[in-house]
């Protein structure tokens, strides 16, 4: 039985980081809407309440069922939390006369706490409210407070009932990991047994146990999900794994050659697939982002359910879904953690296609995948690769697809990844790829006018995607890779740098 941390979230943006701090304690961890609490089993060794972007006095703002878990189970608010925790059981919430937000120091720290112990009187601490705190009942204790937040925390006397108005999980509070393994290790129990190496013995047991004799469709893309899918499942079931890798028309300059060479030797039955012409087709005309996912979903399914017809008695398609796909697209409504946009990936199957979905990456997050990736000895070479969306190209070419501004954009591309690992920095970047604009540019070109293409680069730093910062590149590095591009790519005169973070922006454009 694997121990785990239930997450409910109300919104935050934070939700799935606080989930990435417990994990990094070796604890395994679920998010689910604090509107959809599963059943508390015994598995269960404690609760997170998330922030919100909601404040507790409105009049549709979340209000959970604790019944089952308050008083029974180790339980720790989190900001909105423990401000739902302390005025629906008698305490007073107001607005803050000043917002409450960014870094502030603790004045206090209830030292002989089993939550704080361990945490310095002046530690720093993020704050992100716009509520505070005024009064707690009686039989809450106060544990922290900074100079302009009396209530900074606090613990319920009598239960393993805690509240901080404060954000642990975030970077910028120097000793939130303290005051999390004090949660999880000492007062929950947990005993930090969730490995890379435990989660490859699980899952293959269990991926036995569900598919035993079945045959399973995979679809291989060359990237880090995938791959390390198909190895788990290959581990499970051996020769009744059939992988496909479809040509969709939208990958990367050369990729579907390339991709096929890089997992001959690892035991892999692979089937290339070049199915580029229904792609254009059914992408022709399309300019909404939606609507290309969806109809690059369509051709997936129909290419599938092709070649699952060829393969005698599949039962099952494997998927590379990994945690952030789920958390983005089943959330908490009314926040920033609710659903962004359709992973192709997600959502099951239509009726007509009678293969049942295998995804045993889906509890991972990017960071943790490669390390059971890196259990699995599969090559440092596919493990190290900048992540590259389901839909390829078709999201990177803003407005309409066609195979001629396919052809541009992977030139384009083909130059800055390169270059990248030509100057030492692709390691330093989590993901780059290059977008086509939808617009045309006036240009100078010996000494003729032009009017072409222009093109963006996108580079980011990140640990899972579900934040990023923009990569700060060198001059001299753009400056090189912009002049090799309007040189060397016939359409192209223009060449931009995204400088965006996510949030707000995301890592893709569309």
């Amino acid at each position: 039985m694997q121990e785990k941390i239930l997450i409910l979230d109300f919104g935050s943006q934070y939700t799935q980081l606080i989930a990435r701090r417990v994990r990094e304690l070796n604890v395994y961890c679920e998010i689910h809407p604090w509107n959809k609490v599963p059943e508390i089993g015994e598995d269960v060794k404690g609760v997170i309440l998330s922030g919100s972007p909601f404040s507790t006095r409105d009049e549709n703002a979340p209000k959970p069922n604790l019944d089952g878990i308050k008083g029974k189970l180790p339980l720790l608010g989190v900001c909105f939390g423990a401000q739902y925790l302390a005025l629906n059981y008698g305490g007073e919430v107001l607005p803050s006369k000043i917002r409450e937000y960014g870094r502030a120091n603790l004045s206090f720290v209830d030292q002989d706490n089993e939550l704080t112990v361990g945490m310095s009187d002046n530690s720093q601490v993020w704050m992100s409210h716009g509520d505070t705190i005024k009064e707690v009942p009686s039989n809450y204790k106060i544990i922290a407070s900074t100079p302009d937040v009396r209530v900074a925390g606090y613990k319920i006397e009598g239960e393993t009932t805690y509240g901080i108005q404060f954000h642990p999980e975030v970077y910028h509070s120097l000793e939130g990991k303290v005051l999390l393994e004090n949660y999880i290790v000492n007062i929950c129990g947990c005993a930090q047994d969730w490995t890379p190496d435990s989660f490859v013995e699980e899952t293959v047991a269990d991926l036995k146990a569900k598919l035993g004799d079945d045959r399973v469709i995979l679809g291989l893309s060359g990237g880090v999900d995938s791959s390390v899918a198909a190895v788990l499942l290959h581990k499970a079931i051996g020769k009744n794994l059939h992988c496909i890798f479809v040509n969709n028309g939208l990958l990367r300059k050369n990729e579907f050659d390339s991709v096929l060479e890089s997992y001959q030797g690892m035991g892999l039955n692979v089937k290339g697939v070049d199915a580029s012409e229904q792609f254009y087709a059914e992408l022709k005309g399309l300019t909404d982002p939606e609507a290309k996912r969806k109809a690059i979903g369509k051709v997936f399914v129909d290419v599938f359910d092709a070649e699952s017809k060829l393969v005698e008695n599949a039962k099952w398609l494997g998927q590379g879904t990994i945690y952030p796909d789920v958390i983005e697209s089943v959330s908490a409504t009314g926040g920033p953690s609710a659903t962004i946009k359709s992973h192709h990936n997600v959502g099951g199957l239509p009726d007509y296609m009678k293969l049942q979905v295998v995804e045993p990456l889906r509890l991972l997050f990017k960071d943790e995948v490669r390390r059971v990736g890196a259990s699995l000895d599969i090559s440092p070479n596919i493990l190290g690769r900048h992540p590259f969306p389901g839909p390829g190209l078709g999201i990177r070419i803003l407005g309409d697809v066609t195979a001629e501004k396919v052809r541009i954009l992977q030139e384009v591309d083909h130059i800055f990844i390169s270059s990248l690992k030509e100057d030492g920095l692709y390691d330093d970047v989590w993901q780059a790829g290059a977008i086509f604009l939808p617009i045309q540019s006036v240009g100078v070109m010996g000494d003729e006018r032009t009017y072409e293409n222009a093109v963006a680069l996108r580079a980011v730093t990140s640990t899972d995607g579900m934040t990023a910062d923009w990569c700060h590149l060198p001059y001299e590095f753009l400056a090189k890779v912009s002049n090799k591009i309007i040189n060397q790519v016939k359409g192209i005169n223009r060449v931009t740098y995204d400088i965006s973070s996510k949030p707000p922006a995301t890592i893709e454009w569309e």
